[in-house]
């Protein structure tokens, strides 16, 4: 089955049922995940921004779960997120952008990442095993295929939910499709894993003020 979706949705309570526009993207700092979800380790207290031009995946999976960390003031905090997992993950045109308060004598420093500005899939950022912890996405299009909604989260092959956490529940509301192709994506996460990322055309700078991706 193919799905065309427009516009984008914003994860304000958890037990809200995720629609198939929600979708994946990727961020820089990735690290290994061993045994879970991104939620195996604890988050910062800062989300990140990603923006896409597109973004072409295959074997995509998603399902609901809580991540934990802390504030910036160290405080204890939990985030509900929608995981959107790719098998591979092929990106064009990608930005990364976060902003930290409050540094004394600067004020607010934005740190920004693009890689991948190119028509040539050989130039693009690409990753195997991309698990995304998203709070809130868009999208101007989506466009998926195979797509089965309402699969037990823990059954899902696309790939499937990391295992050894309790912050997911394998029972519970989960979507997959064999590929999905993305268009215009702008979105806010917390975390991200991946067995592989390449970013070519690396370029990281930092700016004084906010200079977000979107």
């Amino acid at each position: 089955m193919e799905s065309q979706v427009r516009g984008g949705t914003r994860w304000k309570r958890f037990a809200v049922v995720m629609v198939p526009s929600v979708a994946a993207t990727a961020c820089i700092g990735v690290a290994l995940a061993q045994g879970a979800l991104a939620a195996s380790f604890s988050v910062s207290g800062q989300s990140f921004k990603v923006s896409a031009d597109y973004i072409e995946g295959k074997g995509f999976s998603q399902y609901g779960a809580i991540d934990t960390g802390k504030t910036l003031d160290g405080k204890g905090a939990i985030h509900p997120v929608a995981v959107s997992a790719f098998a591979d993950a092929r990106i064009q045109k990608m930005c990364q952008s976060v902003v930290t308060p409050g540094i004394p004598l600067l004020g607010s420093v934005t740190l920004q990442l693009t890689a991948g500005d190119s028509s040539d899939p050989q130039k693009q950022v690409a990753a195997k095993n991309l698990y995304i912890d998203v709070e809130d996405l868009g999208a101007d299009n989506a466009v998926f295929h195979d797509m089965e909604i309402g699969v037990s989260a823990g059954s899902m092959k696309n790939p499937p939910m990391k295992g050894g956490t309790e912050q997911a529940n394998p029972n519970g509301f989960g979507q997959q499709a064999s590929s999905v192709e993305l268009y215009g994506v702008k979105q806010t996460a917390w975390a991200t894993t991946a067995g592989t990322f390449t970013l070519p055309g690396l370029s990281m700078k930092l700016y004084s003020g906010t200079k977000e991706c979107y």
